[in-house]
């Protein structure tokens, strides 16, 4: 197969080989591109995950998907499709899988003896609101169970399709229940269909920003990843234009390739960007110490050398002549009505 071949709607331009895989089969360009996205239920027997970094602000996550639509090449996501025997590349956006069960999961997770409610985080791996969350309203769901509980819950998300369930937002809100983290790496249009196929288009997510903001429902925006001679000089842009919607806070994070990743963005970025690919991957190195990935703790988002510091420090300038007097407060715990202890609390 031509790696250079571009497929429309995707970002990965191939599969690639799965590290865990003894045997790898790779079909004709003709039969790879009659392969159509498929949604395979799968029975998970718990749906919260506790998060053990360090360097995540985060104590659970919870993730109704696995693979997604919207076919980021960057996304760090990709390798954890390997565990379930599928490639990291074209495999992460065409063969998602779906819990369906995570609802009643969560609900049983609620009740856990002893459970003392922290925030849950709706992503962490994989988005909620991918394409496919329109007819399926795992989501929503979920939501629901939230709001039944009277839960804290924090978003992280690509889409606009988040607005449909304002609903449950703004009842959520009402309790300080609920907080939103939009991906905005760029507000290029043009840029956006490249790097973020299937994602919201930038009107859409501004559009966002602004109606979740007019509601009073907290948003912080994730310029992430930030891709040196790619995306890297919007920073005050993004930061100047969301601040004025209405978003409470930003931040940025810096690109990095680890394990499969790696191939699947290389491959990206000489499809679509042949004339600097090779410019755009060395200055990743400078940040990253030769290396294209970084998986150390802490280290992964510094970065290091010339590159990253003048990132952040262009990034640092855009927060305090846009963030200064703006901030997200911590989520409430307090209206929690799952565990026996809890409403023993009420009276």
């Amino acid at each position: 197969m031509k790696p250079q071949t571009p497929y429309k709607g995707q970002g990965a331009v191939r599969n690639e080989i799965n590290r865990f895989d003894r045997y790898t089969y790779e079909p004709d360009e003709e039969d790879f591109l009659k392969v159509k996205t498929s949604f395979t239920e799968v029975f998970p027997k718990t749906i919260v995950n506790p998060v053990k970094s360090p360097d995540l602000s985060m104590e659970y996550s919870l993730n109704p998907y696995q693979g997604c639509e919207h076919g980021c090449s960057y996304c760090f996501a990709r390798p954890t499709h390997e565990y379930w025997g599928f490639s990291a590349g074209t495999d992460f956006e065409r063969k998602i899988m779906v819990k369906k069960n995570a609802p009643e999961l969560l609900e049983k997770f609620f009740k856990k003896r002893g459970y003392v409610p922290k925030t849950i985080v709706m992503s962490g791996n994989t988005d909620p609101y991918q394409p496919i969350e329109r007819e399926l309203e795992i989501t929503r769901n979920l939501l629901k169970v939230f709001l039944d509980y009277r839960h804290p819950v924090s978003f992280i998300t690509k889409n606009a399709l988040i607005l449909r369930d304002l609903d449950f937002l703004v009842k959520l809100r009402e309790l300080n229940l609920v907080s939103v983290n939009l991906s905005i790496p760029t507000i290029n249009e043009d840029l956006r269909r490249i790097m973020e196929p299937r994602t919201s288009s930038v009107k859409n997510k501004l559009k966002a920003i602004e109606v979740l903001s007019q509601n009073d429902i907290p948003v912080n925006v994730m310029v992430a990843p930030v891709i040196p001679a790619l995306n890297s000089d919007e920073g005050l842009n993004i930061y100047k234009t969301v601040s004025e919607l209405g978003a409470k806070s930003a931040h940025h994070v810096l690109i990095r390739l680890n394990d499969t990743v790696e191939p699947v963005f290389v491959n990206w970025l000489n499809n679509h960007f042949p004339d600097r690919a090779q410019k755009v991957l060395n200055l990743i190195r400078s940040m990253r110490g030769g290396n294209l990935g970084e998986k150390r703790y802490f280290e992964r988002y510094k970065g290091e050398g010339n590159v990253a510091e003048m990132i952040h420090d262009t990034y640092r300038l855009a927060r305090k002549k846009y963030f200064a007097d703006k901030r997200i407060d911590p989520l409430s715990t307090e209206h929690f009505t799952g565990t026996k202890e809890h409403q023993l609390r009420l009276f």
